[in-house]
């Protein structure tokens, strides 16, 4: 099932703890000075769970989770890493056939790319603008962003450099803005596995495993990512401070139910809110059938003419 948007319990992170299965439930344990400190995850309520570093769990535990409908991701410290996703197997693929749908259509392909420049920056893209011509605009709304923050801090004209084979010769905004940026795909690749949503397939980049993740972040970097770089720009070790800040204050983990909501705005904007939450809930597969649509499984339709 997909998050519950006003559960705050949706999401949970965890670090340096035993996840077990007990006679009880599933449980959290937490060596303390004092001995093992033991809390009872409300699994039923969990659509997610953030194994963070120190992290270990159990089979049974995990199994327990999928019985549940929980994903489970390995992340880094804070959530700023998605190593890896176990999704259960009743998780619906509603999502998933609202991305792919929206993907392999040209014109629905080029809207969602629309709605994306028009949440990013508070601006309705013109009718007939080309994908092209939206690249043109959010380099122009990028550029003026960096002037901003650059008078702000003093440091003169900036100019963004990504380049992998001269790392350390970026300038410290450059770098702290890489680390930023790596952090925050992390925790959107978290909530986009939650959703059963396919991280390859973007609509603005293309061509990695990744590009629905990066199409994503986009959202967010100008209030988050990008004021922490050029706040670091004179730290003598912008990389390591901006992933901390990141990290330490669980900024990006807050971001989990909005990215959550965006995106099922983004992928089914004629839908309201609880149209969308209608999405969460498919008990069993269905039968795809290409004019009555879906068709409950589990049914003899030998003796139907």
């Amino acid at each position: 099932m997909l998050p519950k948007i006003a559960d705050s319990l949706s999401f949970l992170y965890l670090d340096i703890v035993r996840v077990v299965q007990d006679d009880t439930g599933v449980c959290a344990q937490i060596a303390t000075a004092q001995g093992t400190d033991v809390v009872y995850l409300p699994t039923a309520s969990l659509s997610c769970v953030l194994l963070g570093p120190g992290t270990s769990i159990t089979a049974p535990a995990l199994s327990t989770l999928a019985r549940h409908g929980t994903t489970v991701v390995c992340v880094g410290a804070g959530g700023v890493r998605a190593y890896a996703g176990i999704l259960p197997d009743s998780l619906t693929t509603a999502w998933l056939e609202a991305q792919v749908h929206a993907w392999a259509d040209e014109g629905r392909r080029l809207d969602v790319a629309s709605r994306m420049y028009e949440r990013r920056f508070g601006t309705e893209v013109p009718d007939g603008t080309t994908l092209q011509q939206l690249r043109g605009l959010e380099g122009q709304r990028m550029k003026a962003l960096y002037k901003i923050l650059a008078d702000q801090h003093g440091i003169g004209r900036f100019r963004r450099i990504y380049d992998p084979r001269q790392w350390h010769a970026q300038d410290p905004v450059n770098l702290a803005l890489s680390a930023a940026n790596t952090s925050l795909y992390g925790i959107v690749h978290a909530a986009v596995l939650a959703m059963g949503c396919s991280p390859a397939l973007g609509f603005v980049h293309t061509g990695k495993q990744h590009s629905f993740v990066y199409d994503v972040a986009d959202l967010y970097k100008a209030q988050t990512t990008i004021p922490l770089a050029f706040a670091l720009h004179d730290s003598p070790q912008p990389e390591q401070d901006a992933r901390r800040r990141l990290r330490d204050e669980l900024r990006l983990i807050k971001l989990l139910p909005r990215i959550v909501r965006d995106v099922q705005g983004l992928l089914t904007p004629d839908l309201d809110s609880a149209e969308q939450d209608e999405r969460r809930d498919i008990p069993l597969v269905n039968l795809w059938d290409p004019e009555a649509g879906p068709l409950p499984a589990g049914t003899n339709y030998g003796n139907r003419g």
